[in-house]
């Protein structure tokens, strides 16, 4: 049980000891986002890091952009065809070479194109079937089949009562590119996913089994039935389950914009892995964007009970992205960046040092560790020593 601060204050020793708690809870880290050139202006909401010095973003007004020399010089890719009115709002690559991009809007406007050729060209790959739907999240799991057998998770707004999942297969004939899930996750009235930032839907794993063709997966959901997170319940199951989260105001424009889990090196592969026991969730009212009360949830039970953050981060956020090597989270949002060093209980501002922009700091709206993009064609990288050593 926590005690009251009156008690702690009872000694000199436990005076001392808050008053260090509360001065590092309040705290402002510095050193910040590195503003990168940009060949545009559109507003990018997708970005990826596929490693190796390789990233995309994309964005309003068909716009995608590639890097291959770790953010110094980012080029303007081959608009996609019939795709200048399009927001590309997510997407998702597999090399230097291979990408596939989503667009997000009402009905058709919602589509994937599939690149093999450095975005050179594109091919329309998926166009919504639903006259209602909305594409809002595109991930590749975590740990991915062989290149032959590659697929993608595709979370749309619910249509008919239902959330939308599709399981994507890239490289399959035409009329297999798409399947849904054979059972849906029911939506209760008002619910819907964010397209924020690619980044409300988490698919930790590639063990594809025969009734969920998509691996077992997470997604944060808001609106008027207010916040929750839903959830596979199996690896080769088809059911679902969903718990509350003490995100936002259970109004249409708040609940959970952005979900993640810790990561740490697999030793077996490697590779990152999966701590599904800790779990943080980041969003709020994207009509109050100053407004940081309900913005940010932590679970260490994975997921089955969320807890508000008890230092929440100074405003509405969009993405949270977790750092393996510092064990540290950071999420963005238009007024600022925050971090939390314990698993969403505390943020801090992250807040640009003197010889910094004085806006490095804010306007974002996704991440993908050290990238984050924002309006306006901003672009950033993370200077390591931004975040605080462990």
């Amino acid at each position: 049980m926590r005690a009251p601060a009156t008690l702690l204050a009872a000694t000199p020793l436990a005076a001392t000891l808050l008053a260090a708690t509360l001065l590092a809870l309040t705290a402002t880290a510095q050193a910040q986002w590195t503003l990168q050139p940009s060949p545009t202006t559109a507003d990018l909401r997708g970005i990826d890091n596929v490693g190796n010095g390789i990233a995309w973003a994309s964005g309003t007004h068909g716009t995608i952009l590639r890097t291959t020399d770790s953010g110094r010089n980012w080029r303007l890719c081959t608009t996609p065809p019939n795709a200048e009115h399009l927001d590309f709002r997510g997407i998702q690559a597999f090399d230097a070479t291979t990408a596939i991009a989503m667009s997000s809007g009402p009905g058709d406007l919602s589509r994937l194109y599939k690149t093999t050729d450095a975005c050179q060209t594109w091919t329309l790959l998926f166009t919504n079937p639903d006259k209602t739907g909305f594409f809002d999240a595109l991930q590749i799991p975590e740990s991915p089949p062989s290149h032959g057998k590659k697929r993608l998770v595709l979370l749309g707004d619910p249509v008919k009562g239902h959330f939308i999942v599709w399981s994507i297969r890239p490289f399959a004939a035409p009329n297999k590119v798409a399947r849904p899930l054979i059972a849906l996750p029911r939506s209760h009235p008002g619910q819907t996913v964010f397209a924020a930032s690619n980044s409300s839907l988490v698919v930790y794993n590639g063990d594809f089994g025969l009734f969920n063709p998509t691996g077992a997966f997470w997604f944060g959901v808001g609106g008027r039935s207010g916040a929750r997170v839903f959830a596979t319940n199996s690896f080769a199951g088809s059911g679902y389950g969903s718990t509350k989260v003490p995100i936002g105001d259970g109004k249409d424009s708040s609940g959970i914009f952005s979900l993640g889990f810790a990561r740490f090196i697999c030793p077996r592969t490697l590779k990152p892995c999966f701590v599904r026991k800790n779990v943080v969730a980041v969003g709020g009212d994207y009509e109050l964007p100053d407004d940081g009360r309900a913005s940010a949830a932590f679970s260490t039970n994975y997921g089955n009970r969320w807890h508000a953050s008890t230092t929440p981060p100074h405003g509405y956020r969009s993405a949270v992205a977790y750092d393996s090597t510092t064990n540290t989270w950071i999420t963005v949002g238009p007024n600022g960046t925050d971090i939390s060093t314990d698993d969403g209980r505390n943020w801090r501002p992250l807040t640009p040092s003197k010889d910094d922009s004085p806006d490095a700091d804010r306007n974002w709206n996704a991440l993908s560790l050290p990238y984050v993009v924002g309006p306006h064609g901003r672009i950033g990288i993370l200077r390591p020593s931004a975040l605080p050593p462990h």
